[in-house]
Parts: structure tokens; C-alpha cells; sequence
């Protein structure tokens, strides 16, 4: 692609932005980055060096009137298409892409990409951790980790491109094609902003929407999806019709064990099928079984999702942090065999959790709810479970602490997004975690 003496536009000044913003630079471009939220709240040494690779930055109100004339715009995942900033470039005819896409444009390596409601983040480093245990040189990144731009302006050796891919970035790709695609599972998620669920789904579907029949797509069995090109392979914890299957306490293939879960560190079903969606391209790269159970035991898997804190007085406390949408808070309890005190609630996203009433009603005792959400979940669950509203997390864990008996578990799952109390699930997880450790013996 060539982008020398081009003007372009970038939309956000975060992580993805700013790595669109330095690859552009570095092949000539004269780069503009437009933020409209105020230059105090930005991060002062991102913008402090854009500036200094001779990157225009404009934030504010300034960047919504900006009137400049660009060839190109360049959307950040976190910017909404449907937002004033970006239909001003749009409704001009201007060619708007993703992030995504700018990066895919100068990467040369074969693509495996992740997808899914749940689980993307896990399955992009099992199989990061994998491959390069097993001699693939590989970087997990896209979604988790560096931006896929970033990545192709540091033009280091790698044998593949592992990437997990989330709907925000898929809604605005042209070219995008992975050579492998993983297709984990679908669940109602981002109503705040979507529309409806099937626009949710169909920005996720984009994921096949450049393969051929040379190409590979690993599906969940559960998932009814429409025709595409590549050859798929299916897997599925629950249906025995999958090419990876659960029997007998391993993952099967073609009717050959191929991993026992008791070797592994990793629980739940939903777990289960993000190591059988691993092994699955591992084996489209040509790995043996053999070569990959041991990285895949070994992996240890990451904080805020059904982590383990600690137990107090024959209570064990559980930090699900990661848990922002219903399908992640229905595996949570789930994969719980004692009685639970849910801590929920969170930023409103556009859905209710009406849905979760029946196994509330079977899993829960009590619930103790915080955030945007507080009165809508308690309305949603009256009758079914106990609730009562915690002015914070601080008071929701003092709350749970005071009424949770030996043989319970305090599970922290949101089931929404943090931003309407936290900077991010990670921050929400980890203060959860701060508080409970400072809780008496």
C-alpha cells in the first residue's frame, strides 16, 4: 500500500490509535489525530509523542469542527461509526477503515484470528503459548496486547500472526482475511452499541467474510451459522456430533483421546471448548497432539476470570471481574458446585438479565448488586433470589462477607461492563481483589 504524502485521519488518540497514527508516519503520511475528548484526560505522554513524530493531534471540541481535507480516515474499535466524529468523514465519501484493517494491509504473515462473546482473550494465548512452544513464532496481539498496527511497524520475525478480533474491529474491515478463523461462541453482548443482536452477530460473522476455500474456520457445533467458503472444523463440549468432542474426562478426536482435563490447569466447559478450538489450529498448522498437550497444561490461566482469592472462615471468595456480558456470569455459576453470594451489576449495555433468572434460582442464595444496573437486575430477579444494593464494591464485599456461611462462594461477576464505576474489568477485578484480602480472618 502506499500512503507517501497522503492525508490522513485518524479517529481516537488511545492504544490502537495512536499505533495507526505511527505506522502511517513511518510510510510517509501526513497524519492527523482527532479526539473529542479534552486534551487533560488523554494521556499526556502518548500525546506528548505523537507530537514529537510530527503528528498533528487535535482534541476537544477542535476535533469535531475540524474541517481539513483527508484522503484517508482511519476508525479506532473504540470509536462508534454512528458517532458525529466519524459520519463527518463518512457522509463525505471519504474511504474510512479500521484499525484492523490498516495493520492486516502491511502484514505479509498468515492470520489466525479469535472471535467470540467469551473466551477470546484465553484462546489467543493458549494458542500464542503454544505455537511458540512448539517452534511457531508467534505474538499474541489485535485485541489483548499490541494493536495489530503496531505489530507491522515493528516488522519483527514471526511465523504467523495470532490476533484476537472483536466485533468493533471486524465492523469496519474490507480486506481482512485470516488464514485460520475461530469462531467461539455468540451470546447478546454491546447493545449500548448496537442496535439489535444481529447486528452484533453479523459484525462478528465479517470474520469469514474474506476466506476462501483454502482457508479454515473453527466453529463451535452449538452455532448455527450461514454458508461461508472456508473448510471448517467443529468442536463442542456439549454435542457429540463435533470433530473435537468431550468423553470420558479428555478431549477426543475422531474418537482418540488426545487431552486429559486433569492434566490441564484450566476449568469449566467453557474452557474446555477454548482448548479444543486451540488444539483444532494447532492441528491445521500441522502440530502433532503429541507436541502440543504440554504447553496447553502448562498454561496458567489469567486474573479476573473465576480466580480464586482466597477463603475466610470456610468461604471462598471468587473474582469473575472479566465476566461483562450474561453468557460469561452463566458460565461462572455454572461451573460453581457450592452455594452462592453473587456480586453483580454494573454499567448500563442496552440488555436486562431476565434471562438469568432461572439459574440464579437454582445457584444463588443472596445476590448484592452495584452500578448502573443495580435496581434493573433486583427488578428483573424479584422473587426468585434475595437482593439488596451496595453503595459500592467496597460495601457489596462487606455485605457478602457479613452474610456468607462456611461451604458458600462470594462469585464477583458483573455481567457488564465497568466504566460506569472503573477504569477498566481489570481495575474492578483488582480492587476486588485489594478488599477481600483486607477482609478479617
Amino acid at each position: 500500500m502506499h500512503y507517501k504524502n497522503q492525508s490522513a485521519a485518524v479517529l481516537g488518540a488511545g492504544l490502537s490509535g495512536t499505533a495507526a497514527a505511527l505506522l502511517l508516519k513511518a510510510e510517509g503520511a501526513q497524519v492527523t489525530v482527532l479526539d473529542n475528548a479534552e486534551e487533560k484526560n488523554l494521556l499526556k505522554s502518548t500525546i506528548d509523542n505523537l507530537r514529537a513524530q510530527g503528528i498533528r493531534v487535535i482534541c476537544g471540541p477542535d476535533a469535531d469542527r475540524d474541517s481539513s481535507t483527508y484522503e484517508m480516515v482511519v476508525l479506532s474499535p473504540g470509536i462508534d461509526p454512528a458517532s458525529p466524529l466519524a459520519r463527518k468523514f463518512s457522509s463525505r465519501k471519504i474511504d474510512v477503515i479500521g484499525e484492523l484493517e490498516l495493520g492486516w494491509r502491511f502484514c505479509s504473515l498468515p492470520v489466525i484470528a479469535v472471535t467470540g462473546t467469551n473466551g477470546k482473550t484465553t484462546t489467543t494465548e493458549l494458542l500464542a503459548q503454544m505455537l511458540n512452544a512448539c517452534g511457531q513464532r508467534t505474538i499474541a496481539c489485535g485485541n489483548i496486547g499490541k494493536p495489530l498496527s503496531e505489530v507491522a511497524l515493528g516488522k519483527n520475525q514471526f511465523d504467523v500472526l495470532t490476533v484476537e478480533v472483536s466485533s468493533f474491529q471486524l465492523e469496519t474491515i474490507k480486506t481482512f482475511r485470516p488464514s485460520i478463523a475461530l469462531w467461539l461462541n455468540f451470546a447478546p453482548d454491546h447493545l449500548d452499541r448496537y442496535r439489535t443482536v444481529a447486528e452484533y452477530r453479523a459484525a462478528k460473522l465479517r470474520i469469514f467474510e474474506n476466506q476462501t476455500a483454502e482457508d479454515v474456520a473453527i466453529v463451535n457445533a452449538a452455532e448455527s451459522l450461514p454458508k461461508i467458503q472456508p473448510r471448517q472444523i467443529t468442536f463442542s463440549a456439549y454435542a457429540d456430533r463435533a470433530d473435537f468432542r468431550l468423553a470420558e474426562g479428555s478431549i477426543v478426536y475422531q474418537n482418540k483421546p488426545v487431552l486429559r482435563l486433569a492434566e490441564t490447569k484450566l476449568r469449566g466447559s467453557h474452557n474446555i471448548e477454548n482448548l479444543m478450538a486451540t488444539l483444532a489450529a494447532g492441528m491445521t498448522r500441522g502440530l502433532s497432539f503429541e507436541e502440543m498437550v504440554p504447553p496447553l497444561s502448562a498454561y496458567e490461566p489469567r486474573p479476573h476470570r473465576c480466580e480464586f482469592v482466597r477463603q475466610i472462615g470456610g468461604v471462598d471468595y471468587v473474582n469473575d471481574s472479566k465476566a461483562t456480558n450474561l453468557d460469561a456470569v452463566e458460565k461462572a455459576l455454572l461451573a460453581q458446585s457450592k452455594p452462592v453470594i453473587l456480586i453483580a451489576g454494573g454499567k448500563d449495555k442496552g440488555f436486562t438479565f431476565d434471562p438469568l433468572r432461572p439459574l440464579v434460582k437454582e445457584k444463588v442464595r443472596s445476590t448484592i448488586l452495584i452500578g448502573e444496573m443495580a435496581e434493573s437486575i433486583a427488578n428483573a430477579w424479584s422473587g426468585a433470589v434475595k437482593s439488596e444494593i451496595a453503595s459500592s464494591l467496597a460495601d457489596a464485599v462487606e455485605r457478602a462477607h457479613a452474610i456468607a456461611g462456611p461451604g458458600e462462594v462470594v462469585l464477583f461477576s458483573p455481567g457488564t461492563s465497568s466504566f460506569d464505576m472503573f477504569k477498566s474489568y481489570a481495575d474492578r477485578g483488582d480492587q476486588f481483589r485489594v478488599l477481600v484480602q483486607a477482609l478479617p480472618k
